[in-house]
Order: C-alpha cells, then structure tokens, then sequence
C-alpha cells in the first residue's frame, strides 16, 4: 500500500493536466465550430 501513497501525488497532477489538456482542445474544437458557422452563414448570405 505504501508505493500507492508515493505515487498518488503524481497520479494526480497527471489528471489535472489532462483535465486541463482535454478543455483547451473543447475550446478549440469549438471556436473552429463557430468560424465554420460564421463563413456558412456568409455563403448563405452571398447566394
């Protein structure tokens, strides 16, 4: 049980980096999303 204890602190900053990670590439994703609408509703309007 004692290795567990040595290694759960980095357990846990791993996890909070990959939290961290995986909410900037959302934040991406949906920027990307909101550009790809913009320029959609453009054509539209140039039709």
């Amino acid at each position: 049980m004692r290795p567990f204890f040595q290694v759960a602190p980095l357990l846990a900053l791993l996890a909070l980096a990959a939290c961290q990670t995986v909410q900037g590439a959302g934040r991406d994703m949906q920027s990307a999303g909101q550009a790809i609408s913009r320029e959609s509703q453009k054509a539209q309007a140039d039709m």
